[in-house]
């Protein structure tokens, strides 16, 4: 599976954020915990409400979550 050019710090947030699980996070924005692993390993990019919503979780700006990366090739 080719990686996403969108990268992210999900899991610098929710270790700074108690040590959240990948599960409560997904809980609290009705995804699966499969998905939240998905997206922190850069397999696969969350649509654009699905981003926000991790975004309102933490609390923060949506580009404190998700940078994306030009492709330079």
């Amino acid at each position: 599976m080719k990686k996403s050019n969108i990268r992210n710090n999900i899991r610098k947030l929710r270790f700074n954020n108690n040590e959240m699980t990948q599960q409560t996070l997904a809980d609290k924005i009705g995804a699966t915990r499969q998905t939240i692993h998905h997206i922190e390993s850069e397999k696969y990019s969350p649509s654009l409400e699905m981003a926000f919503r991790i975004a309102n979780v933490f609390e923060v700006p949506l580009e404190d979550v998700f940078q994306y990366k030009l492709d330079t090739k």
